[in-house]
């Protein structure tokens, strides 16, 4: 059996390594003209560190990321609102808590493609599906066909959009601004991975390898906004001026070319994957917002099972359904409870930033981690 995977991301590589170490031949076809993927940090759970295992390439993952202890939310003081203690969830799941430069996740995955697998410079134009065939047509005038086409083309997926022209992104109603930078002699916490929730936004800080640092800040604005286009690392350093030092020190010393912008958005829970030969896959399925930081960890679960479910069974169609039926309630709780947590936690309110403090603040770690274990609780 011959598989298409078009895109070249996270979830599109660990598809096409699962499927060759399944023995499928499994081909991945990149829109860009060089695997060079946008993005500052990764974060990954125990769920994605356990598919990664089953991929075989975690070993070359975590010689170039670093795992962090706690996960802890501050006030726009520096006073803690919650403080997550992650080592115990470590030691029941395996690795969590992991934290890597994004262009080190992908070169891991892209190594451990057979050689000769992976095509640059094709842009999927449109597909067509006949005789339980799928054929691809890319912009530059060629063609590709498969047995099974995997869509793994991200958020704004060409492929969903010819499928379903009705699931289109919806705006979460605040815009993100991302960086990596050295740091720039500011002191912080190594061992924990920081998000301050302040009036006026929201903005986490990270240790990556190497004395590197990943940030993120994250504003209510309007979508599409051109003022927030224009905004520069002096500006976000100026908007959280009154936070604590190390915050806006961060924001200030990373230069303009390595800051990088977009409205946070994801996708309505789809009621289908699967369409003929055509299965959706990772953001193209099931794009979530950052909050959870789950988007890459469900692509990487996405690839472990879609490999299980081509193995078990006797028939792609029979596959296919067994794959929705692992995936389609697990991803659409990511996605429902992300975009709440996000909404939360960028409330402006005085009296519901008041009343949220107190509700993270009595929660009891054990009940923070008793609510999270049903991620790391993989299927496979």
């Amino acid at each position: 059996m011959k598989v298409i995977v078009v895109g070249g991301g996270i979830g599109g590589l660990c598809a096409a390594i699962a499927l060759q170490q399944a023995g499928f031949e499994a081909e991945v076809y990149e829109a860009a003209a060089e695997l060079k993927p946008v993005g500052a940090g990764v974060g990954l759970a125990a769920n994605a560190m356990q598919g990664l295992q089953r991929l075989g390439v975690a070993d070359e993952v975590v010689a170039r990321g670093r795992q962090l202890e706690a996960l802890t939310i501050f006030d726009e003081r520096g006073g803690i609102i919650s403080n997550m203690d992650t080592r115990p969830l470590s030691r029941k799941y395996g690795i969590n808590n992991f934290v890597i430069h994004r262009p080190d996740l992908h070169d891991a995955l892209a190594q451990r493609l057979q050689p000769g697998t992976l095509y640059l410079n094709k842009r999927c134009q449109s597909i067509k599906q006949r005789d339980n065939q799928v054929q691809v047509y890319f912009t530059d005038g060629t063609t590709a066909t498969a047995d099974l086409l995997i869509a793994a083309d991200g958020i704004n997926s060409a492929i969903r959009q010819q499928i379903l022209p009705q699931s289109t992104p919806r705006y979460a109603g605040y815009t993100c601004w991302r960086g990596v930078i050295e740091n720039p002699g500011v002191k912080i916490n190594e061992m924990i991975s920081a998000e301050t929730w302040a009036p006026q936004g929201r903005v986490g800080i990270a240790p990556l390898k190497g004395g590197k640092v990943y940030w993120y800040a994250c504003i209510n604005a309007p979508q599409n906004s051109e003022q927030m286009r224009r905004t520069r690392p002096t500006d976000l350093a100026a908007h959280f001026a009154n936070l604590p030092p190390a915050v806006p020190a961060i924001l200030g010393a990373t230069p303009p070319g390595q800051l990088i912008w977009g409205d946070i958005a994801d996708l309505k829970p789809l009621k289908r994957f699967a369409y003929g030969r055509v299965l959706l896959l990772g953001d193209a399925a099931h794009a979530t917002s950052p909050n959870m930081g789950q988007g890459a960890c469900q692509a990487i679960e996405d690839a472990v099972v879609l490999g299980q479910c081509l193995q078990q069974e006797k028939s792609i169609e029979a596959a296919l359904a067994k794959y929705e039926q692992r995936r389609l309630a697990r991803t659409a709780k990511v996605i429902r409870l992300s975009r709440l947590l996000g909404a939360v936690s960028q409330w402006e309110n005085p009296v519901l930033r008041g009343l949220r403090k107190l509700t993270f603040g009595a929660m009891p770690t054990a009940a923070t981690q008793s609510q999270m274990e049903w991620l790391y609780q993989v299927d496979f």
